[in-house]
């Protein structure tokens, strides 16, 4: 039996997703399981081929964020298929910020749609892969979230992000009852800071900016070591990229 720390990582074919999964594989005796949409894409068979450290591998599975199937598939496969008996870590990364627009303009199927990903896509993740987190002797659920679903912030960050907004702070709500429902398990969203890839610079010009300003290296390198420090005491707390905890 493998005794290698096992991060799965959804979202990992690009931006914070590929960052982490980057990161985590350069370790020595790291299994890091990539979820994507699609394995058969250039995007995710590129991961196949990223520097690994010493003992360290990748594992590339299908996890779609709105399916409801593809987590159970995969917590079925990775005892049988590839010797995984255990998760130490997820990180549910993968999200949408397709539309921007105030309330009064946002169309139901946005809400909807940005709800099944952002927020429930995580937890269909959590109740698929619970038996696996629990067979390691220090769980960690770690979803990649937004001060933009700071409903305290709503004042002082008036962004046109009305469907987004809504999913990261309704998702926000179920980490922190899982935090309360399951002491076992470290379990906190973090804020990774409006980054620089392809979602975060196209919201950043929504909002009004040239572009976002926090890199995709600098937003691994803090996600990465808090997930790293995290501990009971994190736990069931917002957590963000600069040391800082965002109101809930």
């Amino acid at each position: 039996m493998s005794t290698n720390t096992v991060y799965l990582i959804t979202g990992a074919a690009r931006g914070i997703g590929r960052g982490l999964t980057e990161t985590y594989l350069s370790r020595p005796n790291h299994t890091v399981i990539a979820a994507v949409r699609d394995v058969g894409t250039a995007k995710a068979k590129e991961l196949l081929a990223l520097p690994a450290g010493q003992g360290s591998k990748i594992v590339l599975v299908k996890i779609e964020s709105s399916s409801e199937t593809d987590p159970k598939d995969v917590a079925a496969s990775l005892p049988t298929e590839h010797g995984i008996t255990k998760i130490d870590v997820i990180v549910a990364n993968a999200g949408i910020a397709n539309y921007y627009g105030p309330v009064i303009s946002t169309p139901v199927a946005e809400l909807r749609d940005h709800l099944q990903v952002n927020t429930i896509g995580p937890i269909i993740l959590f109740q698929a892969l619970l038996p696996l987190l629990k067979a390691s002797a220090a769980p960690k659920f770690v979803v990649i979230s937004s001060i933009i679903g700071s409903i305290a912030s709503l004042k002082e960050l008036p962004v046109p992000a009305a469907a987004y907004g809504v999913s990261k702070a309704a998702v926000n709500y179920l980490v922190r009852k899982i935090h309360f429902e399951h002491p076992e398990v470290v379990a906190f969203p973090i804020h990774p800071g409006l980054v620089q890839t392809d979602m975060g610079n196209d919201g950043a010009k929504k909002f009004g900016f040239e572009g976002a300003p926090v890199t995709v290296a600098d937003s691994v390198a803090a996600v990465s070591s808090k997930i790293d420090s995290a501990d009971r005491e994190v736990s069931g707390t917002f957590v963000s990229y600069d040391g800082t905890n965002p109101p809930w």
